[in-house]
Order: structure tokens, then sequence, then C-alpha cells
């Protein structure tokens, strides 16, 4: 379904001639449909090791000549052309969870020709309260003493986490509700906020929000991960937890308040249900997955305004190593020149070659 839907995305945005912008292109598929489109070039931006495997599908699809690979990530890398077309499949779970508003941004305005298009267009959150016992279970897990010990410490951490599941439709209490819609081919505020009415069609157990996406690839051409679409692709929804379950009736409204942090992959959601006759507030609960994230306090100490860092014994060969590439050396005499200075640091003259090549592989060009 999803290379489906992109196929004919494609299909219909790229235009024989056009010039196409491929993020975080893994396989480089999106490339290979665009040139089948006609593209006249596509640059294929891929940061881990499958860009081999996809220079390879390139060249034996007979597209070698067409598509351009660079190794790298989009916000670090630069191309020597304004392009027609961004493309991406960088959607993730709950529309925004895997960079592509960060990475459509940057690519807006550094690469895509004024008039330029983007698949996708846009991309629609949908938000739906849900009974859903088996998935409220790992918060209250954390209550239940496992193996004889307190671990009610982690149960705040984990009600103020989001979890990548597998939403049944029979879990959905209501009808979903479109939380919000953020465009790709504009800018988007860095926090986004929104607030929506989901009615309660069925009694039931409030555990919590389901939450998934419907994105237009280009018009008339949607791609969603619902779990209510027969067409959906294969992809896990999310699920927020509230804090105490809530029984809940048919007509009771639940009001939801979300806000989204992209750039820092931070959600916040305020949860309150009023009864259907009287309209009191019957339940509240108030979460934020920055609440649920792990920090010790070594961390933490090192990044306080006022602490005066040095280099670990680590740090200084990797500064050594960032040193040495100075447009002089070979990798074997960056090598050599690290054993030497740093001695007992390594055990092997292999763990230093690993090491150098962790280095340069990320820093040096």
């Amino acid at each position: 379904m999803r290379l489906q839907a992109f196929g004919a995305a494609v299909e219909a945005v790229v235009r024989p001639g056009d010039t196409v912008l491929d993020l975080a292109s893994g396989s480089g598929i999106l490339g290979l449909l665009a040139c089948r489109a006609g593209a006249i070039r596509v640059y294929s931006v891929e940061v881990g090791a499958m860009i081999e495997v996809a220079r390879e599908l390139a060249r034996e699809n007979g597209y070698g000549d067409r598509v351009h690979f660079i190794k790298g990530f989009s916000t670090h890398v630069s191309i020597p052309e304004r392009v027609d077309v961004v493309v991406a499949d960088q959607i993730g779970n709950f529309g925004f969870n895997a960079g592509i508003i960060e990475y459509f941004a940057d690519a807006r305005a550094r690469f895509l020709r004024a008039g330029g298009l983007t698949i996708p267009q846009a991309i629609e959150l949908i938000v739906c309260p849900l009974e859903a016992g088996e998935l409220f279970a790992n918060v209250e897990f954390w209550n239940t003493g496992p193996a004889g010990f307190d671990f009610s410490r982690v149960r705040p951490l984990a009600a103020n986490t989001g979890y990548q599941v597998d939403l049944a439709a029979q879990s959905m209490l209501g009808a979903p509700v479109s939380l919000m819609s953020i465009s790709l081919n504009s800018d988007n505020a860095a926090l986004l906020q929104s607030r929506v009415r989901a009615m309660v069609s069925r009694r039931g157990t409030l555990h919590g929000l389901g939450g998934w996406f419907d994105a237009e690839l280009a018009a008339g051409i949607r791609m969603t991960n619902s779990p209510l679409s027969p067409n959906r692709i294969k992809r896990r929804q999310i699920y927020f937890p509230i804090d105490r379950p809530a029984d809940v009736g048919e007509g009771d409204a639940v009001d939801i308040r979300m806000t989204i942090r992209p750039s820092d992959l931070l959600v916040g959601w305020t949860v309150e249900v009023y009864d259907a006759k009287s309209g009191a507030k019957k339940a509240a609960s108030r979460h934020s997955t920055w609440k649920g994230m792990l920090a010790d306090r070594e961390d933490l100490e090192r990044t306080r305004p006022d602490f005066v860092p040095t280099l670990s014994p680590r740090g200084q060969a990797r500064r050594t190593v960032v040193e040495l590439c100075d447009s002089t050396r070979t990798v074997a005499q960056i090598e050599d020149e690290t054993w030497e200075r740093h001695p007992g640091l390594f055990k092997s003259r292999s763990e230093v070659a690993e090491f150098v090549a962790e280095v340069v592989t990320r820093y040096a060009r």
C-alpha cells in the first residue's frame, strides 16, 4: 500500500525534465520512481550504509547516470542546483515523529525552487479515545511489585510515554477526530497546539488516546496507518495513556488538548471527560513525554551552565583524530599517531583502527 501510494503520487507530480531531491532515501526506491516518471536528475541523500545498495539498484535498473548519491544528513549536505520536487517517506507513526517537518523546512529553504512541490504535501494527525486495558497494563505493571520489589517510582515515567502499538478498531470508544493538519509546503510553528472534542459512543473505560496519521501525498492521493482503514499501510500507531482509567458512557465528551514540539519529539496531552447529562467534569489527566524521559544525574550535572567541562581520555583521542585530518595524512598515518599519543587507551592496533574509522567516517570528507 505504501509503495503504491507513493508511486501514484510521484507519477502525478513529477514531470519529464524535472529535478528531484529524495531525503533519507534508503533503498532509493522513490528516486527510481521519479526517474521512471521522467526526472532528468535525482539527488538521493542517505546517511546510512544502505546508500551503497541504492547505488547498485540504480545502476542495475538503468538509472545510474541520473541518480546522484550524497551520503549524509540532508540538513548537513548541499546540492548544486534547486530542484522541482522534494520527496521523502519520513512520516512516522504519528505523522511528525520521523523528522519530516524539519527535513522539509530545510529542503524548502535551501533546495526547492519557487513553485516547487513536495511529496507528501500535508499530514493530518488523528486522535481517538480508547478502551485498551491491555495497553494500560504496561503503565500499571510498575505498581504490581515485580519480583517482590517496589518499582512504583517508574510508573510516572510509564504514564508519560507514547507507545508504538497496533491498535484494534474495537478499542475505540467513539469516532476519531482530526487534531491538526500540517502543511509541508509552508513554514510551521515551533510549537504545534490544538484542542478538539471527541464524543463517546458506547459505555466503557477510557484508558487513553490513540493517534495516527492521514497524509496527502499529492492531490487526491492519500496514505494512512489508520486501524480503521482497509487500505492502511503496515505501520503501527501511537498510544498515549492517562494516569487513571475513567468510566465513560454514551454521549460523554472527551476534550483533548495536545501540544507538540516536533524538533524535540515532545508531546503534551491533557484529557478531560465531561458527563453527557450534567456537563460536569468527570475526570482529568495531564501528561507530557518530557516527564517520561530518562535522565541521570551525571548527564544533568554536565549540562549545567556553570559546569566547566574537561575532555575524558577518549575525548582527547577523538580530538587528536580530528586535528590529524589536515589534508596531509593518510588514515594509516592517523592510526599510527593516535596509537603513539594515547598509550594504554587502546588494547590493540585493530581497536585504534576501529576508533579512527568511526571518527573519520563521521567528520571527514
